[in-house]
């Protein structure tokens, strides 16, 4: 078995992206099945034990942000990589077309209002990288933002909101919330394979819709705004790692790995016992005893 270097699939601090030129399929990290199974479960275990320390340390926040194509595997990424840790620290946001009330405000304002506590992870599946993603390849949908005209500045608009991102990140960092990003890379043909076993296998009909179908024919359009939001948000604070898709085994043992690395990264302990809090709990445990 080959070891997972994250590194691999980080986009590096203004690195122009064509995403042409990384892959949707790597050679594999696993011989079969069985030993995907067993590397998954060691991953989960090693993010469980990282999870709790993150947990009591109380000092940071974690925050993973999912992005990719309709059918790309974030929802199984999710809850395969994340199935060991505890739902009292951790917490997924799906994001999807915002309220009337959400339309009221900043396009930053909805995904703010989910933004992990210390001690804990937040995970947004899909986040506010869509506003220059799916309103970018749809820009009629600024209409219903009520924006005043000359904020609608097609020359313009994209970079402010890149900058808003990158200043937000920029902040998050500053105040203990470390920012990591997934792009799950999927090709087009095995889009196209996965939406036709959505409508082959009746179990998994829930899955599919006509508006998939409708959004794949932008396919050139949103390969083109990925590239230009990867290229402008990536940084050394909140780098955007892209994870060939085509091989939903293989993606989540990279996706889990590269939260390892994250968790990893921070300075974490178990808060020190002081000598008074240990005279206490030696009293107490003298009266258990009794």
């Amino acid at each position: 078995m080959d070891k997972i270097n994250s590194r691999d699939f980080r986009v590096g601090h203004g690195e122009a992206v064509h995403l042409h030129k990384w892959p949707t399929k790597v050679k594999p990290v696993y011989k079969s099945k069985q030993q995907y199974k067993e590397l998954l479960e060691k991953h989960v275990s090693e993010l469980s034990k990282l999870q709790q320390l993150h947990y009591a340390s109380n000092r940071y926040a974690l925050l993973l942000i999912f992005q990719g194509m309709d059918a790309a595997g974030k929802d199984g990424a999710i809850r395969h990589v994340m199935s060991g840790v505890n739902p009292e620290g951790c917490e997924v946001s799906s994001f999807k077309q915002p309220s009337a009330d959400e339309l009221e405000h900043d396009f930053l304002w909805r995904t703010n209002q989910k933004l992990p506590e210390r001690g804990r992870i937040g995970i947004f599946n899909r986040s506010y990288y869509e506003e220059v993603l799916v309103i970018r390849v749809h820009p009629e949908m600024l209409l219903k933002q009520g924006l005043a005209e000359e904020l609608r500045n097609d020359k313009e608009i994209w970079r402010g909101r890149y900058r808003s991102m990158v200043d937000l990140e920029s902040h998050l960092d500053r105040n203990g919330t470390k920012t990591i990003k997934i792009f799950l890379h999927l090709s087009e043909a095995e889009q196209r394979r996965r939406f036709l076993k959505r409508i082959d296998e009746p179990d998994k009909n829930w899955k599919f819709s006509a508006a998939d179908i409708h959004e794949r024919k932008s396919w050139k359009h949103y390969k083109s705004a990925y590239e230009d939001c990867l290229s402008a948000t990536s940084t050394h604070h909140a780098p955007w790692f892209v994870v060939p898709a085509d091989d939903k085994e293989n993606a989540r043992l990279i996706v889990s790995q590269i939260v390892l690395d994250a968790l990893g990264d921070l300075k974490m302990a178990y808060p020190k016992t002081t000598k008074k809090r240990w005279l206490e709990l030696k009293a107490i445990g003298k009266q258990l005893k009794n």
